[in-house]
């Protein structure tokens, strides 16, 4: 019986734009964004920061000696969040559904600082509240000092949570990150980014219906 859902952040509640991503950060000075940044996985100081090696000071610094120029944190915030397409409204209503039905709603993402700005800000939703209103409990990669799909991931939510894996379905656009959360025994559903999850959840929360 599952318990407990664990979701990813981009391309699962919100639609994920790598190429806007990839023109804002152009826009910025960084001509090679397009060979630097991942969908799914970041590497070199953009990993760096997600994984929380670096604080947003260093990536913004780092960015600056990799551009030529000084960059300030506002503009590093600017194009980190071009990754955001849209918050669909079907998502929030399904979180709120999903609270409200006794799941336990946890947030597992790679992420940075920048992003989570907004994200636990008021202006994430559209309607004054973060997403952490949405979420008993949120893990962050830059946090938590490792990413996705490293089990070491997963292993320390899970102990964080003291949950377990047969009582918990795992949903992430990465097939990646699916494939190493279904090794460690988690039920895993793994929709396109931006596809709408919203009713064929119930598969997998009620496969027997």
């Amino acid at each position: 019986m599952i318990k407990n859902i664990l979701f990813d952040l981009g391309g699962v509640i919100i639609t994920l734009d790598q190429q806007q991503a990839i023109r804002r950060f152009q826009e910025i000075g960084l001509k090679d964004a397009d060979q630097r940044l991942d969908a799914y996985t970041q590497e070199g100081i953009f990993g760096d920061l997600e994984r929380g090696a670096i604080s947003a000071e260093t990536f913004r610094e780092k960015l600056s000696e990799l551009i030529g120029k000084e960059v300030t944190l506002e503009a590093c915030a600017y194009a980190w969040r071009g990754y955001c397409k849209e918050v669909p409204e079907r998502n929030l209503q399904a979180l709120k559904r999903l609270k409200k039905e006794g799941y336990r709603l946890i947030l597992v993402s790679n992420t940075n600082p920048f992003m989570t700005d907004w994200v636990m800000s008021s202006d994430f939703d559209g309607h004054g509240n973060p997403l952490s209103a949405y979420m008993d409990s949120c893990h962050l990669s830059y946090k938590l000092g490792v990413m996705k799909p490293n089990d070491l991931f997963f292993r320390k939510v899970m102990l964080a949570e003291m949950i377990y894996p047969s009582e918990s379905l795992f949903v992430d656009d990465g097939p990646k990150n699916v494939a190493a959360a279904s090794q460690l025994g988690l039920l895993t559903y793994c929709p396109q980014n931006g596809e709408d999850w919203t009713t064929k959840i119930d598969d997998y929360l009620h496969p027997s219906l």
